[in-house]
């Protein structure tokens, strides 16, 4: 079933996440290494709310950004991040327990009104804009904790930190 393939892959990331999440320093979060660049602060947040757009992608057929379906959360501390994490993450994964296969083949659209961004099998959609976008912005704040020189934990192995 694909649900408990999503199920596993998520879990598993998810150590991934919260080992990024927790090296995010409390007095840093309205860093950035760009003016075009996101804080550390929201970014980090975008991460840990995440599994939430998951969520979404599995109940609602359509998401519309000018509908106001998405709604920021604002975390003022690394144990914010991880409470906000955790919780977006405990939903998703009840959902994904019920979620049939013949679910995940329906479509998916994202869009901003009259605006389609995409629409795609949802099982796409868990993929690419989810986990896929999760996985891109971990890195992300990786890459901002190394220009902090704040030591980066091993993703899938260890880091030139842990060597």
């Amino acid at each position: 079933m694909l649900n408990q393939s999503f199920i596993s892959e998520l879990k598993h990331e998810a150590g991934s996440t919260k080992r990024i999440l927790e090296r995010v320093p409390e007095g840093k979060f309205d860093w950035k290494p760009h003016e075009k660049s996101m804080t550390l602060g929201r970014l980090a947040a975008h991460v840990a709310e995440l599994p939430g757009f998951l969520n979404s992608i599995l109940t609602m057929d359509d998401f519309d950004f000018a509908k106001g379906h998405y709604k920021p959360s604002f975390p003022k501390t690394p144990e914010e991040l991880m409470n906000v994490f955790q919780e977006k993450l405990d939903e998703v994964v009840q959902t994904l327990e019920n979620t049939s296969d013949e679910k995940m083949h329906l479509n998916f659209t994202l869009r901003s009104g009259e605006h389609v961004i995409a629409s795609i099998p949802r099982m796409v959609a868990v993929r690419s804009m989810a986990l896929n976008h999760l996985i891109h912005h971990r890195g992300q704040i990786a890459v901002y904790l190394r220009l902090l020189d704040i030591p980066v934990p091993g993703l899938y192995g260890p880091s030139a930190d842990e060597m």
